[in-house]
């Protein structure tokens, strides 16, 4: 059996290393562009929104409770989800900010 071994063909060119490594380099690129990329780029938009919610925005947590802004800490916030009702959540769990609506964007 080690004669066969010993008998294959060898690659005298440089580029069987460079056809090896091909498919795990495009494997990686299509990660990159569809998978990494994406989420890197949605999670800044998160950071982005949280940064800018103000008092008196309109949020939805992770959680589903829909509640107005009424305090901002350094890293959580005081909802008002009633009348008599207020949580404190903090800023990661807010998983969508203020709605903006289109009339108010078309007016201005």
């Amino acid at each position: 059996m080690l004669h066969l071994l010993l008998a294959a063909p060898q690659s005298g060119d440089g580029g069987g290393l460079l056809m090896t490594l091909l498919p795990l380099i495009l494997i990686f690129a299509v990660f990159w562009f569809f998978i990494i990329r994406p989420q890197k780029k949605r999670e800044q938009e998160r950071e982005d929104m949280i940064s800018a919610l103000n008092k008196g925005d309109k949020v939805v947590t992770a959680g589903g409770i829909h509640g107005e802004v009424t305090q901002i800490d350094d890293d959580s916030l005081l909802l008002k989800v009633d009348n008599n009702t207020k949580l404190r959540v903090q800023k990661s769990a807010i998983s969508s900010g203020p709605q903006v609506d289109e009339a108010k964007e078309k007016a201005e």
